[in-house]
């Protein structure tokens, strides 16, 4: 606690400075907290300033840790206001470089070997520079131009020691403030730690860039820059250097005659081709991050920058997500709340008929407007705060999923206002849930991943996890309609029977494997369907 102490002090001189003691709600302050707020208003100054202005400016003053967790403040707008939120995305990127900084000498150290026997030339003047890594110019003896991004030399150790201490007070706070707790402070900031020390690590950045480019591989929605992976190391990245304009280069993006509509509709696809049909997408899209390749103005494509932050979401998560938003379109407010609980985002216990009418409550006035003036991003953003109020726990990746929508949206808007999200958004949801759920498929794809039954059993401890799933899913739709008067040892044997079935029908997939495979190579889908109609029945039979 009194390692705490310096810093605490720290934060809280810069925060009476920028008067941020003004954005607490006075009606929820215990007694002790109005008494002192009350003397600070009496002692310092009213600011003239506008309260995200202070904030903006507050975190600047601290340095960079901070300015990072402002900027990942202001894509949680599921925690504080939207002008909060707004003002904090014009912290910008740019800082001051590294002083008395040798780009040469730092690579020679990284490779263990004389920069010039990897390099033809190289600036020591940057082409850029923010709060972990700074980037600068150079070729290749072949000839080709390259970036070369470095790690800031010793950041790695303040980043420790000064998310160590916000970690810590994070934890103190949620202690001693009730009102505070529903921010989860302690976990949002240890989010925020973990995604910083990810950063600093170029190798990961360079496997995850690589992956990217593959995926785009044949795509003309986004292009990814080639990393030079015998020049890459933890401190160090080597990439092809791209010619773009920055995509918040309106002026100079009209100039080149781009295709704006073409442009923020392939936005949109790109999102939703990252989320749902790869799972692996970049979750740091903000304006400095993308450029625009305008060779083909008619026709121009994403350049994406700086992959550090790369953000996956677990199968369950994903097919949950896609199904709520089907259900969403299609205004089925009660199949949105089964679905939260039954994915696990809120308790077990919480009550479905309450979740319901508060969530009708919200989106009901936003399906008065026309689709073209909603704002999907912030849809998603007020589902999340919503549920908030049944204790749904943020989830990481979803919180870097909804960051990363509020990017995609936001770009899309301001290259394009008509941009109507939705109507793009629904045929690929829609056709993506059709597609995974569809029982033939699923069963088809299991059959024709290989003729070898080892490869099923390898996905046997996999599938046993998805049935566990299901099963609680199940138990908890199964409790709602049990009478209250129920006996345990009743409870106890119903579920050892569903088990036991359900462990069965498992069994009896492995026992007939042999039998369906001669069926379809035999082309004879008649056994096909009568053993899809056996198992359909089976699963019918238990759970009556």
């Amino acid at each position: 606690m009194y390692g705490l102490i310096r810093p605490s002090l720290r934060i809280v001189g810069y925060a009476l400075k920028h008067r941020l003691d003004l954005l607490v709600p006075r009606a929820k302050a215990g007694p002790v907290a109005r008494c002192a707020l009350k003397v600070i208003d009496v002692v310092l100054p009213t600011p003239k300033q506008a309260r995200a202005d202070r904030l903006r400016q507050f975190f600047i003053d601290l340095g960079p840790v901070y300015v990072k967790l402002g900027q990942l403040l202001s894509t949680r707008r599921d925690l504080i206001d939207t002008d909060l939120a707004d003002g904090l995305t014009a912290l910008q990127d740019r800082v001051p470089a590294i002083e008395q900084f040798d780009v040469r000498a730092y690579v020679t150290e990284a490779l263990e070997q004389p920069w010039h026997t990897a390099f033809a030339s190289l600036d020591q003047t940057p082409l850029a520079s923010a709060s972990i890594a700074q980037v600068h110019r150079g070729t290749l003896p072949d000839g080709a131009n390259i970036i070369v991004k470095v790690v800031r030399p010793g950041i790695n150790t303040r980043i420790e020691q000064d998310m160590g201490h916000i970690v810590g007070l994070a934890q103190w706070i949620d202690a001693r403030l009730p009102a505070a707790r529903r921010f989860h402070l302690p976990n949002l900031m240890q989010d925020h730690f973990t995604i910083l020390l990810g950063e600093l690590d170029m190798l990961k950045e360079a496997a995850n860039q690589t992956q990217l480019r593959r995926n785009f591989a044949e795509s003309d929605l986004l292009y990814v820059p080639r990393v030079y992976p015998t020049l890459c190391r933890s401190r160090l990245l080597t990439m092809e250097y791209v010619e773009g304009i920055p995509i918040n280069h309106i002026d100079r993006l009209l100039d080149a005659g781009v295709d704006f509509e073409m442009l923020a509709r392939k936005g949109v696809e790109t999102f939703f081709t990252q989320v749902f049909e790869q799972n692996f997408f970049h979750a740091d899209m903000h304006p400095g991050n993308i450029l625009i390749d305008v060779s083909v103005p008619e026709n121009p494509r994403y350049i994406a920058l700086d992959c550090a932050i790369i953000g996956q979401l677990p199968e369950h998560d994903q097919r949950y997500l896609a199904l709520t938003l089907v259900a969403f379109f299609d205004r089925n407010y009660g199949e949105v709340a089964r679905l939260f609980r039954q994915c696990g985002w809120i308790p077990a216990d919480a009550d479905l008929q309450a979740f319901e009418s508060v969530i009708r409550t919200v989106c009901d006035p936003i399906f008065a407007k026309p689709l073209s003036e909603i704002s999907f991003a912030d849809f998603v953003v007020e589902l999340f705060r919503t549920a908030g109020q049944f204790n749904m726990e943020m989830q990481p990746q979803l919180a870097l999923l909804q960051k990363t929508l509020l990017y995609v949206e936001g770009l899309g808007r301001q290259l394009y206002p008509q941009l109507d999200l939705w109507t793009t958004a629904q045929p690929f949801l829609t056709r993506w849930v059709q597609q995974r759920f569809n029982p033939l498929t699923a069963v088809l794809g299991w059959l024709t991943e290989g003729p070898d039954a080892w490869r099923s059993l390898a996905r046997l401890p996999q599938t046993i996890s998805e049935l566990e799933s299901d099963l609680r899913a199940l138990q908890i739709r199964v409790d709602e309609l049990s009478q209250a008067q129920q006996t345990g040892r009743g409870q106890r044997q119903h579920r050892l029977r569903r088990y036991g079935g359900s462990a069965l029908m498992a069994v009896g997939a492995l026992l007939l494997w042999q039998f369906v495979t001669d069926s379809v190579d035999g082309g004879d889908i008649s056994m096909l369907a009568g053993i899809v109609g056996a198992f359909l029945g089976s699963a019918l039979l238990l759970r009556a």
